[in-house]
């Protein structure tokens, strides 16, 4: 390819280098010009432009782009259109990322303008996450060393899907355990059984010992068990330590015990039958990314998994905060109707309100609940859930004749983090974004919410969309599907702010006046608005 000033006598069939401006149209980098472009250059009285000249055996960026692609792409693996050099790849379903690293670096030091991402091998991902992409840097490359790249690189991204799994689940007893948390536990786990299609086939809560544990495990299995977990009221601090003497005892055996990843450290790998048995650390109680998820994810994908595979996780095992998030120059790939859903919170304790349920207190003769409700049915949305927790049959009664899915929340007191997720669990699969909407905000509209939803559809870079008023930011917030393991992930009361400021390229703004700041959630507030508290009507 020769690259440089041309003259516009000769510069008909090459390729823009740069944007420039003519009356009435703009041509753009990479513009193939023609006869015409080239006439009304020369008539703005220039004599030559930069641009791009393929020569003999020289590939177009995005026939390369698509080439190498296509050559990379493995089983459970789709492509987008290539587009100014690019193609991305997705995955087709959930499941572990596999990528032939040492291929994918070999096929990067063939020529600098060949060019192939990943996410990190063996990532979990999502239905339709991208996983990869192919940018030809240049608006051309030879064909030789393309030819050469994309043989090398071929077939070193693929899916391993997941398998569902039918799981027992072994929790020890000890006095300072308390029920709830053992409750909470078998709840975080099957969020994280959820995207392989897995479930608990059954609990064993048992006293911590290895002789009933040990029971437990064989009993699970004969149940038809084909994966267990141990939970263990006290941590794993030995080898000869309950959790592994209790295989031992069943007849299993302990692969591996400990685990170069903080948090997760104290993870057991063993197996019984041949069936995959884990011991959860502590840490595994939450639902925050840890080492447990990195060998449970791949045991779930059927990916074998030693020793040798968990002591390699050490570089890049110090999880100081995991967050996922949508990779550069990706677009959203929805549909031309995308289905877009609402979660209202209103489990919360209202205990600035000094007692009532704010959300049952009256503003213009309707709870406050229920004009949330009204104004997410009246967007015309595809789905809409309302988490409740305090006073829930209360709450629900309220919105019982709307068209609203309700969904308790029984760790409601944990914060509201702990309700995003409930509701987070209710949405279709199918759900390309979600708008979360405070209970407590009623001068949000049908209208302000249909504002959000057009910002939306307008820009494929608006990931999220957030209300403000006067230019503050506010409520409720837009998420595209990218952001939903983030969303599942959230913990403590603070809600998804962080998101946000993390992640500032992808967000934008609707203006939708004073509604975006004004939440009821003090007496005060809430008799300044014209509003009365739950039995003080009229």
């Amino acid at each position: 390819m020769k690259f440089g000033p041309v003259s516009l006598e000769d510069a008909a069939g090459s390729i823009l280098a740069h944007k420039t401006n003519l009356p009435g149209k703009v041509l753009k980098k990479g513009h193939v010009l023609s006869v015409e472009d080239c006439r009304d250059l020369a008539s703005l009285g220039m004599a030559s432009v930069v641009a791009a000249r393929l020569e003999e055996g020289d590939v177009g960026e995005n026939e390369a782009a698509t080439r190498l692609g296509l050559a990379a792409k493995g089983s459970g693996v789709s492509e987008d259109t290539a587009f100014t050099g690019r193609m991305n790849l997705y995955a087709d379903g959930p499941g572990v990322l596999m990528v032939d690293t040492e291929a994918v670096t070999a096929a990067n030091r063939i020529d600098p303008a060949i060019t192939f991402a990943t996410l990190p091998d063996r990532s979990k991902v999502s239905r339709d996450r991208m996983i990869a992409t192919a940018k030809i840097i240049s608006f051309a490359v030879s064909g030789a060393a393309l030819e050469k790249a994309a043989t090398v690189v071929r077939g070193a991204v693929r899916i391993a899907e997941f398998q569902t799994r039918k799981v027992g689940l072994v929790a020890t007893k000890l006095p300072h355990l308390k029920q709830v948390t053992m409750d909470k536990t078998r709840r975080v786990l099957e969020d994280r059984l959820r995207p392989s299609g897995s479930a608990i086939l059954a609990e064993a809560r048992v006293s911590h010992t290895s002789e009933d544990v040990a029971a437990a495990m064989k009993s699970l299995v004969d149940k038809g068990a084909d994966f267990l977990v141990l939970f263990g009221a006290s941590a794993v601090v030995d080898r000869h330590d309950v959790l592994p003497a209790a295989v031992d005892l069943a007849g299993g055996r302990v692969a591996h015990l400990g685990m170069p990843v903080d948090p997760g450290n104290l993870l057991m790998l063993a197996e019984l039958d041949d069936i995959p048995v884990l011991g959860a650390p502590g840490c595994a109680r939450s639902p925050k990314e840890n080492g447990f998820d990195w060998v449970l994810d791949r045991l779930l994908a059927g990916i074998e998994t030693g020793p040798e595979d968990v002591t390699a996780m050490g570089v890049g095992g110090l999880l100081m905060e995991i967050g996922t998030r949508p990779q550069p120059r990706e677009a959203k790939r929805q549909t031309t109707a995308p289905k877009i859903s609402a979660i209202i919170l209103g489990a919360g304790k209202s205990t600035r309100m000094g007692g009532p349920n704010k959300l049952l207190a009256t503003l213009d003769g309707k709870a406050l609940v229920r004009h949330a409700g009204e104004a997410a049915i009246g967007a015309g949305l595809s789905q809409t859930i309302l988490v409740t927790g305090h006073l829930a049959d209360e709450v629900r009664k309220q919105v019982e004749d709307l068209d609203i899915e309700t969904v308790f929340n029984p760790d409601y007191a944990d914060g509201m983090a702990t309700s995003i997720r409930a509701g987070m669990k209710a949405l279709a699969a199918d759900t390309e974004a979600v708008i979360v909407l405070l209970g407590d905000m009623p001068r949000v509209s049908e209208a302000a919410l249909k504002k959000l939803i057009a910002a939306y559809k307008e820009n494929e870079t608006s990931l999220i969309v957030a209300a403000t008023a006067n230019g503050k930011r506010g409520n409720p917030v837009l998420w595209d599907k990218r952001f939903f393991d983030d969303l599942n992930a959230l913990t403590g009361d603070i809600g998804a702010r962080h998101l946000i400021a993390r992640n500032p390229g992808f967000v934008a703004e609707v203006e939708i006046g004073s509604a975006a700041r004004l939440d009821l959630d003090t007496p005060q507030a809430l008799q300044e608005a014209g509003g009365a508290l739950p039995g003080k009507e009229g």
